[in-house]
């Protein structure tokens, strides 16, 4: 979704576009890939000193519900991006160094008809992860001692 787009559909659904939530929407728009929660804090403090990290929590978490941001746990961490409904898509998560990395839709296509085929179970992809190791940390040195 594109700023003003999502503005007004805030505004349609009745959410109160605070100082503070403006604040943090910006900040996860004009971020670069997935922001945990406290580099959104960060950027948000610098324009309002007095943000504090619960805001920063409670508004991610309102925006998500709503559509607007999508999750993804990093680690052990919560990461958030604004939600591209022209630009869907899934994640590949690095267990060794983090990374993340958007996975196209299209290769989950087949999986959700397998499982409502086999079980006539619907699959909620929306918001669909796959932790592995990415080919840079699989490029590395062995881990294992060479004698």
């Amino acid at each position: 979704m594109k700023r003003q787009g999502i503005l007004e559909e805030l505004r349609v659904r009745g959410v109160r576009l605070t100082p503070q939530r403006l604040l943090i929407l910006n900040a996860v728009a004009e971020g670069e890939g997935h922001l945990g929660v406290d580099e959104v804090f960060r950027q948000a403090k610098q324009s309002y000193p007095y943000m504090d990290i619960a805001t920063v929590y409670r508004t991610l978490h309102l925006f998500k519900r709503l559509g607007v941001v999508t999750e993804v746990a990093i680690g052990d961490r919560l990461h958030f991006e604004i939600r591209d409904p022209d630009r869907r898509h899934h994640h590949m998560v690095c267990a060794k160094c983090g990374g993340a990395y958007d996975l196209a839709p299209d290769y989950l296509d087949g999986f959700r008809e397998a499982l409502m085929k086999e079980f006539s179970f619907e699959p909620d992809l929306d918001n669909f992860t796959v932790t592995g190791v990415c080919a840079n940390c699989n490029a590395g040195p062995s881990d294992s001692p060479q004698g």
